[in-house]
Parts: C-alpha cells; structure tokens; sequence
C-alpha cells in the first residue's frame, strides 16, 4: 500500500523525508511554504540537493506538495488572481527542483460571481501555469472541496469542465478527499454511496486519473458543505466506510495520505496502523 501522512511541524524542509520513515510511511505530502503567508524567500539548490537525497534514502515515492491556501486561482480580483498565478509558476517550479510528483491544489473560490465565471478563470490561470512551466514533469491534481462558501470543486461537473479547458492534459489528475467529499453531500458511509461517487468520476472524468486519495474521516454532517476532519473510523464515514474506500479495486493503487488531525503525539502513528490493519491483502 502506498500510504503516508501530510508532514508538518518539522525545522527544515530536509527533515520530512526522515519524519515520514519514522512513521513507516512510503509517500508524503508537505507545505513548501507556510499554508497562510506569501513567499518570503525559496529554498536554496543546497537544501534542495539534500532533499533529494533524503527521500532516495528513505525511498519515499511518490511525493506531493500541497499549494498555499492564499493562492486562488479563481478569483475575480486581478491582483489576487494575477499573484496566486506568479506564486503557482514558482511553486511548480520548486517542486521541479525537489523533484516532486504533484502539486495538490483546491480549485479556489470564484467569490460570488457565479461557478461558471470562476472554472473559466480557473482553467485559464491552469494553461497559463502549464505553459510557462513547460520544462517540469510536476503534475498538477485538482482536489475536491465540500463546497463552503463559493469554492469550487464539490461537484465532479466541475472537474470534468476544468479538464476540458485544459491544453496539457497529460500533466492534470485528480485528488479525491474523502472528508470533503461526504460534506458536498456523497454518502461515503455507504456502499452504494461510494458507488455512486465513483461510477459519477468515471463518467466524467475518468478512475484512471485519481492519483491520490486525502484519506480523512470527518465530523460534519453528510451535505452540509463544511469541513472538519476526524481521525479513521472515529467520524461519519465510520470504519466499515473507511474500509470499503481502503479497498476498493479501483483505488487500491492510488496513494494514500492521512490529513487526519494531529491532537497527540501519537495520533498519526495510531491512524497509521488502523489504515494498514484495514487494508487486505
């Protein structure tokens, strides 16, 4: 099983490869720049040499680097939309240099115009991306929302709209998060409610494009558009519905990545083993 945990909490960014080992995890996903705040300064060719080195040695692949939550790709305001653009190519090309396999991104918030206005500028900024990052092999993975506000990205219409949009389509894929998920309203509880969301991607998207799963259980109430993540098994999803995602034939050779809340010391090595204890041979 290709299974890992978002890092966090660590002093350099060269100590998370050694991090995700400790936890007897294969893959990882990170932050390569503080979530909330814009870039202050990049990481140097020396820190990202020993990077690199790490994750050989720790044989952690595939690896993912998740986007600030600052960057909105849809939005209305030239100047938000403009930097979260420039900020885009530089993380693309960071990742490149730390040789990441993905960068994970929420599709942004269209602010109230309509979804419609927003997937066209979201698509847009994508090409743009693409385009000026044409030397990296960094793919990019569209990850669901549970819709609050007005984000995009918690109904697969709206992937199936942005995929069309796209120019380089070989270098787009999916992330599907199973606490956003069940918030936009798929019962991932349910056996035939995981049908549902998976027969729904494959008619518009397609199951071979999901690359990684944000494994999460979650607090919130099945549609109600909020998003609270739980440890596995202790939320709505419930066990038997984490056990059905963990096995199910057309995930089983996605990557995995626990997202799950960091309340003790020992809380991703707990929700670590309950994942493997789930998953069958």
């Amino acid at each position: 099983m290709i299974l890992g945990v978002h890092i966090s909490g660590i002093e350099k960014i060269s100590d998370a490869p050694a991090a995700a080992h400790e936890l007897g995890c294969n893959t990882m996903q990170i932050f390569a720049r503080s979530p909330q705040r814009w870039r202050k300064g990049g990481i140097t060719p020396k820190e990202a040499k020993e990077f690199i080195m790490r994750l050989k040695e720790f044989k952690i692949n595939p690896f993912f680097i998740h986007v600030s939550y600052l960057i909105n790709l849809a939005s209305p305001d030239k100047r938000l939309y403009e930097s979260s653009i420039e900020a885009y190519i530089e993380d693309i090309l960071e990742a490149q240099a730390l040789n990441a396999d993905y960068i994970v991104t929420h599709m942004g918030s269209h602010k109230e115009t309509s979804e419609h206005a927003g997937i066209a500028r979201f698509s847009d900024a994508i090409n743009r991306i693409l385009d000026k990052t044409k030397s990296a092999k960094v793919g990019i993975l569209l990850e669901n929302t549970s819709g609050s506000g007005s984000w995009l990205g918690y109904k697969f219409t709206h992937h199936k709209e942005i995929l069309a949009g796209i120019k380089q389509k070989e270098r787009v894929a999916l992330c599907i998060d199973t606490a956003h998920a069940y918030g936009a309203g798929y019962d991932l509880a349910s056996k035939d409610g995981l049908k549902a969301m998976l027969d729904e991607i494959e008619a518009l998207a397609g199951l071979n494009l999901i690359k990684l799963i944000h494994l999460n259980d979650t607090q919130v109430k099945l549609g109600s558009r909020l998003d609270r993540h739980a440890h596995i098994g202790k939320g709505n999803i419930g066990m038997e519905g984490m056990r059905r995602i963990i096995n199910h034939p057309a995930l089983k050779k996605c990557a995995f990545i626990l997202e799950t809340p960091k309340d003790t010391v020992t809380a991703d090595i707990n929700n670590l083993k309950l994942v493997r204890k789930l998953r069958k041979n």
